[in-house]
């Protein structure tokens, strides 16, 4: 599959598809291995932005959220910042962020109402890898914030895989 047909693009706004994006939220559940895998509507997206917000969300697994270990997941989430930024920042992208809740929701609530951005941008997890907080999330993000909304997804390797399924 080509990494054109690897994309999603769902644009609650049709109407607002001419207007620029100035206020890009990226948010990353997975990171590409290199920069050059970015898929090229991906890439466009980034490229439009006049200011590029970056948030990871910690993602514990079930256990680890009802026993509260979480710093293996924040960590995790940590490090796939500072992949993410050093990506977006090698293209030359205005991007900063921060680590998220551990809430996928609450993140993206947090980050939204901080940020306001024009856009989102979602890079999951292939839905074979992904994690019991993300099924469902593009749904849910398209109905809560009716804002243009681009995904893809990663598979662990990452390499752009196919377009993330909404289970």
């Amino acid at each position: 599959m080509s990494n054109d047909a690897a994309i999603a693009a769902a644009d609650s706004h049709p109407e607002d598809r001419g207007s620029p994006t100035r206020r890009l939220l990226v948010f990353a559940d997975a990171t590409v291995a290199e920069v050059a895998e970015l898929p090229p509507p991906v890439r466009a997206v980034i490229d439009a932005a006049d200011e590029v917000y970056v948030v990871t969300p910690s993602l514990p697994g079930r256990l680890a959220w009802l026993a509260s270990e979480l710093n293996k997941s924040r960590h995790a989430a940590d490090e796939r910042l500072d992949t993410v930024l050093s990506h977006l920042h090698s293209i030359g992208a205005r991007a900063s962020g921060t680590t998220g809740d551990d809430s996928i929701m609450t993140a993206f609530v947090d980050a939204v109402a901080a940020f306001q951005p024009d856009h989102i941008l979602i890079g999951l997890r292939s839905s074979e890898q992904a994690n019991w907080q993300e099924r469902g999330l593009i749904e849910h993000v398209k109905e809560r914030f009716g804002l243009p909304l681009t995904t893809f997804a990663i598979d662990p390797q990452g390499h752009v895989s196919a377009a993330p399924e909404d289970d």
